[in-house]
């Protein structure tokens, strides 16, 4: 099934998640899923219903909200989970059930302990229950890269003769290289007699980095569709990288000829957002992404770019969503001058977020000679952050030196609005903020991660901290920013500690 069109499957709320270190409650992968939608993907793979009630949960919001992208839930290849993965997406507009099993050699033997033919009869069953519901089923054989290829080409044909409808070829553990992986693409439409009644698709993980140049290569060979997340966050290493592959197809479609439904401009807002939500910092060097993607240092790159900005930027910055141009607003703009920049740089908020976010505006031109977008962005960021908050952060305060203990003063405004302080004595201001937050909200938990880095440059840059606290061993992220990296953690820990109170809140209710 040949097109010149390539769909985007995006797994980041699936095998995103799976991230060590990830935890995204509902409301936050709607969210996620939303910007999706805006951002043109095909289809969003949701989640894995069977895991989890909470995982259901998340899937079921997501197939009754988002209508333009096909629902996808993942399942195993057996009548329950098949079932409870049709409960979920049975809502949407457009669902879809993804089954997934074993092929390899190792798998079977070691994982599995069962015969090929088992494994046979197992898929062609899995995919005809699955058929009692829809249309819309994709069969992945695991491991397929390590799989005996004629016994790949037995599964696929059999899994089409049952009613799948997409195949997918996964390098489930990133071993295979460009020139093997096309191969074996090449081959599928060589030796599967009724491959011309499914679409091929590959999902590459990164683990010896080639995860795209093995998804390029697929679609050189007749791959119609893509399975990536954003930012390329993922198990181990990671999966292929969602804004990589997409501007790879749209730079060089000399050479792939192909399009995709994708709106680029919204990619660097939905990079953005995935990394405040689970917490993963874009590395500086990330392509199409990083901070450093459309910058240049050296004088001689500067030249070219004043000159032709071709002469060294293969992409322009504002078809992924970066504002090319510097910021301008200062300490005098006003509250339309902002909005119309928020509006340019991608971001459409409501009246309240809007003046929240331009009186922070304000707050920071007052310690900030210099604004940039990447502080403006941070201030949204902030902003999402702190739209369901429990308990707020009003006042911090510190005192401490190398000679004196270190001392913490904090008030919060609690769940009824009312005002809340109280003081502590710690090894460090931070650790002083943290025990005297603690002893207000009463959640017990543990610091398990504590980052802190430079959103823009100088001496009165913004300061960001990522943290991430782990209770009754679920994990939850908190981010924060500000000119005064004690208020960062202050409020990096306030974000962390919301979550895990909205998600047992959450629990609670589901449980009534």
């Amino acid at each position: 099934m040949k097109t010149d069109k390539v769909l985007i499957f995006d797994t980041t709320l699936r095998d995103g998640e799976q991230a060590a270190g990830t935890s995204l409650n509902g409301q936050e992968k709607l969210d996620i899923a939303r910007q999706l939608e805006k951002l043109g993907v095909d289809i969003i793979e949701a989640g894995f219903p069977i895991t989890s009630q909470g995982d259901f949960d998340a899937v079921r919001l997501i197939a009754k909200e988002i209508r333009n992208s096909t629902i996808c839930a993942l399942s195993h290849a057996n009548d329950e989970a098949i079932d409870r993965a049709w409960e979920a997406v049975k809502p949407a507009k457009k669902g879809m059930i993804h089954i997934f099993l074993s092929t390899s050699g190792v798998h079977l033997t070691h994982q599995l302990k069962k015969s090929q033919e088992d494994v046979l009869k197992m898929a062609k069953k899995s995919v005809a229950h699955a058929k009692k519901y829809t249309d819309n089923i994709e069969f992945s054989p695991m491991d397929a890269t390590r799989t005996d290829t004629k016994f790949l080409y037995r599964i696929i044909e059999a899994v089409i003769d049952a009613g799948a409808t997409t195949v997918n070829i996964p390098d489930t553990v990133g071993y295979s290289i460009p020139s093997e992986f096309g191969k074996l693409i090449e081959g599928i439409f060589k030796n599967v007699p009724n491959i011309s009644k499914a679409r091929i698709s590959v999902h590459c993980h990164n683990d010896l980095g080639l995860a795209v140049a093995n998804s390029l290569e697929a679609v050189r060979k007749g791959a119609r569709q893509i399975e990536c997340t954003v930012n390329g966050i993922g198990e181990r290493a990671g999966n292929a990288a969602m804004e990589e592959i997409v501007m790879a197809l749209k730079t060089r479609n000399d050479l792939y000829q192909v399009t995709t439904n994708i709106d680029s401009s919204q990619i660097f807002k939905t990079s953005r957002m995935v990394s405040d939500l689970t917490g993963f910092i874009v590395q500086q060097n990330k392509a199409v992404v990083g901070a450093n993607a459309f910058r240049h240092q050296s004088g001689i790159h500067q030249d070219g770019i004043i000159k032709k900005a071709n002469t060294y930027e293969i992409m322009n910055p504002r078809e992924v969503g970066v504002p090319a141009s510097a910021l301008v607003l200062g300490k005098v703009s006003g509250r339309h001058a902002f909005k119309e920049r928020l509006i340019e740089m991608g971001y459409s908020l409501d009246e309240e977020a809007l003046n929240h976010a331009f009186k922070s505006f304000k707050e920071l031109a007052d310690k900030k000679r210099k604004i940039t977008d990447r502080d403006i962005q941070s201030l949204i960021g902030e902003e999402i952050r702190t739209t369901s908050e429990v308990y707020h952060l009003d006042h911090v305060g510190v005192s401490c030196g190398n000679h004196s203990m270190p001392t913490a003063t904090v008030r919060l405004v609690g769940p009824n609005k009312e005002l809340v302080a109280d003081a502590a004595l710690g090894t460090g201001p931070v650790d002083a903020v943290y025990k005297a937050i603690n002893r207000i909200v009463r959640v017990r938990n543990v610091l398990t991660e504590f980052t802190v880095s430079s959103i823009t440059e100088g001496i009165d840059a913004l300061g960001e901290v990522l943290i991430r606290i782990e209770s009754d061993g679920i994990t939850y992220t908190g981010r924060g920013a500000d000119t005064d990296i004690i208020v960062a953690s202050a409020k990096a820990y306030m974000n962390a500690l919301n979550r895990l109170l909205n998600a047992r809140k959450a629990t609670a209710q589901g449980a009534e």
